[in-house]
């Protein structure tokens, strides 16, 4: 029970972070892997949660006001065929070649907390040929997504906020609704194959999803600031977790 309890707290956590802007499955994920479960099993249990979290978000943000159904599904679509592959390519890896590709997200993540941003307002409108790029990197997205998961939330970010110009708390409505649609075949894989570890998955489900919950309110009432500064703190995180 205290295990289940800790997962349920690592769960709150990662909800909140993934909602508001991503890198949760960075906690849940070495977590479920310290604990004991093999990668791929880690990796499945996980998406139960990932899957219940954006469930509860998407119906968080519709409860404040903030819905666009026909867009969200239609980026959304465009993960799909990337996140079958991903996701069966998770399943097939070998446990040590996943830890390594875990490894190289980490790193990935912590350059890009160092490298230097430059400062710009949106437009509101993007760029010639965004679209195009965006779809491309949708289906990209939903391959690394089914694969591991884990930051996808900050890829996310960068297409819709970056690239289509998108405000950061509708960039985090679309962002739910477009992991939710990929999780679901993605977690198929999954259960498919047996990889699923359903007691650990319950305990964490439920702490994402309060979790998520959470962070709509906070995400929708607050604005873009404290997204900014959630986001800060999400790569701090994943920086100190690389250390240690």
């Amino acid at each position: 029970m205290l295990i289940l309890a800790g997962v349920f707290a690592a769960g709150l956590l990662a909800g909140f972070l993934n909602v508001m802007a991503g890198g949760g499955s960075m906690i849940t994920l070495p977590l479920l892997i310290f604990l004991g479960l093999p990668a791929a099993a880690a990796n499945g249990t996980n998406r139960v949660a990932i899957l219940a979290q954006n469930i509860a978000a998407v119906g968080g943000f519709r409860s404040q006001g903030y819905s666009d159904f026909p867009r969200g599904l239609a980026y959304g679509a465009a993960t799909i065929p990337g996140a079958v592959v991903g996701a069966i390519f998770a399943v097939r890896v070998s446990e040590g070649l996943f830890r390594v590709f875990l490894a190289a997200v980490l790193i990935v993540a912590v350059l890009g907390l160092l490298m230097p941003k430059k400062r710009r307002e949106l437009s509101g409108k993007p760029p010639p040929r965004a679209h195009l790029f965006a779809y491309l990197g949708f289906f990209a997205i939903g391959f690394y997504g089914g694969f591991i998961q884990a930051g996808v939330g900050f890829l996310l970010m960068l297409v819709l906020h970056q690239l289509l110009r998108i405000d950061l708390v509708r960039t985090n409505m679309h962002k739910v609704l477009i992991v939710l649609i990929f999780s679901l075949p993605a977690l198929a894989v999954f259960v498919w194959t047996g990889n699923v570890v359903w007691t650990t998955a319950i305990a964490l489900a439920l702490g994402n999803s309060l979790g998520g919950v959470v962070a709509t309110r906070v995400s929708v009432k607050g604005g873009e600031r404290p997204i900014r500064f959630v986001l800060g703190i999400a790569l701090l995180v994943m920086a100190v977790r690389l250390v240690v």
